[in-house]
């Protein structure tokens, strides 16, 4: 499979020595990973090159040419091109040539005779600032427009939420970068499937490769990671491919980020601060040449300020991120994903779709879902794999969703006082307790086990006060 070109656009290189432009390419690739390259010996050239190509983002020039002098073009560049940034090349260190180079548009000034490093990191800063702007005026058109251009990536997401919609174009804007991005949300909100549908849209020609690194210590999460090579460690008796290379050209997704030791935290670090990593036994550095895709159930920011994540880190991971709304918090969503897992259940166990009762919903909405997506889809499974009849049963439901609010003590809702305080005299309890089951009847539509669950007593209570609230009733 081939190699994808980085960056997105082309760099293009322009001296007159051929030798030199060899060099700088070869020097460019190993260091900096940059094989999106075009070389030009002959600067009358250059115009004509960036009006066929289009794609050009960079140019490196030499100063000291024949025929088209290197500040000639870069005035024409600047003035013609003004989005593509001009770094100037020179034998010479002179600082007023320098001077005259940085007023007239150019990037950066650099000598070729002695700073290789410097050349090789401006090249990377001015890529990524490239990158930068283009995913901040994607993101700007998406956001703008309010629609999608590939929504059958998000096909596997069951929504009508505003808030995920708003989530899937954010992640259609910046799915062709190359900067990580972070997936944070409860236990079963489904990050997974949010970090395939952005490595659909990076267009990148390799696999997307998933690993759960939460209880690796470090030497396991290192070998995983990174591989080794044979004889590196006693029982490496043959070299093996690290989940980084496994994922080259395409999406590596590390789920549960967040439980990773602060040893493997300083190894991942290196990673995407260098870019390269070492598989264990080799002195030669490899190139990382796959996106990176984090999953979180923690509040990183909380286990930073802690101390128990590096704080380092937490920003190299925070250059995109999302945060996947809870199930609770997005309970337009239950009816539909009511629907479809019912059908997906009814699939898998070669059964008859059933019906489901329309008071279920309700009775749905009521519970918080601590395991959200995932969670329902485990209860729509188990009620439809033991159903007999047409309509299926809330039983199982029942058995889970309807227990009093006591036994979910995460469910409690604060009441706040303030209510009353308008109040010249206060209810008694009877009238309260009367107001409150007439509240709770009402949004459950007359159902008594939903309203019973509202209000945090069984159904039998609710019944017995019902019952005796008609027998108090005058004749």
């Amino acid at each position: 499979m081939p190699e994808t070109a980085y960056p997105s656009f082309s760099v293009l290189l322009v001296d007159d020595e051929p030798a030199w432009l060899l060099s700088l390419s070869i020097t460019l690739e190993r260091c900096a990973g940059i094989t999106n390259i075009i070389t030009c010996e002959d600067s009358r050239d250059v115009m004509g090159i960036l009006r066929t190509d289009g794609n050009v983002g960079i140019v490196l020039l030499d100063l000291t040419m024949p025929h088209l002098a290197g500040d000639e073009l870069l005035s024409r560049i600047t003035e013609e091109y003004p989005g593509i940034i001009v770094m100037i090349i020179s034998g010479m260190n002179q600082l007023e040539t320098a001077v005259r180079c940085m007023q007239a548009g150019a990037y950066d000034y650099y000598v070729k005779t002695a700073e290789e490093d410097r050349i090789v990191s401006g090249v990377q800063r001015a890529v990524r600032m490239l990158e930068l702007q283009r995913e901040n005026r994607e993101m700007s058109r998406r956001m703008l427009s309010g629609t999608l251009q590939h929504p059958q990536a998000f096909a596997g997401i069951v929504t009508a939420d505003h808030a995920m919609h708003a989530i899937f174009s954010y992640i259609e804007a910046v799915a062709k970068s190359s900067e990580p991005l972070l997936i944070s949300g409860e236990s079963g909100v489904g990050k997974e499937l949010i970090a395939r549908a952005a490595h659909t849209l990076s267009g990148c020609s390799g696999q997307l490769v998933s690993l759960n690194v939460a209880g690796l210590d470090d030497a396991v999460f290192a070998d995983t990671l990174f591989g080794h090579l044979r004889g590196a460690f006693t029982g490496a008796e043959q070299a093996r491919k690290g989940m980084i290379e496994e994922a080259a050209d395409g999406t590596l997704f590390l789920d549960e980020i967040g439980d990773l030791s602060t040893a493997s935290q300083v190894k991942l670090l290196r990673l995407l601060q260098e870019g390269e990593y070492f598989p264990i036994g080799s002195d030669r550095p490899r190139r990382l040449r796959a996106r990176i895709v984090f999953a979180t159930h923690h509040d990183l920011a909380s286990k930073q300020s802690a101390g128990t994540f590096r704080r380092d880190l937490y920003y190299r991971l925070c250059t995109h991120h999302v945060q996947i709304p809870p199930l609770r918090a997005r309970k337009d969503d239950i009816p539909l994903l009511l629907d479809h897992f019912i059908a997906e259940a009814a699939r898998a166990l070669n059964k008859k779709k059933p019906t489901p009762p329309k008071e279920l919903a309700q009775l749905l909405a009521t519970y918080s879902f601590p395991g959200n997506v995932r969670e329902l889809k485990a209860m729509i499974f188990n009620a439809v794999s033991i159903h007999k009849e047409r309509i299926l049963s809330m039983e199982s439901f029942i058995s889970i969703v309807g227990r009093p609010e006591e036994d979910t003590p995460q469910q409690a809702i604060s009441f706040d006082r303030s209510l009353l305080a308008g109040l010249e005299r206060l209810p008694s309890f009877g009238v309260a307790a009367e107001v409150l089951v007439e509240e709770a009847l009402a949004r459950a539509n007359g159902n008594q086990t939903i309203a019973a669950r509202l209000l945090g007593i069984t159904q039998s209570a609710l019944s017995k006060r019902l019952k005796m609230s008609r027998e108090n009733v005058p004749r």
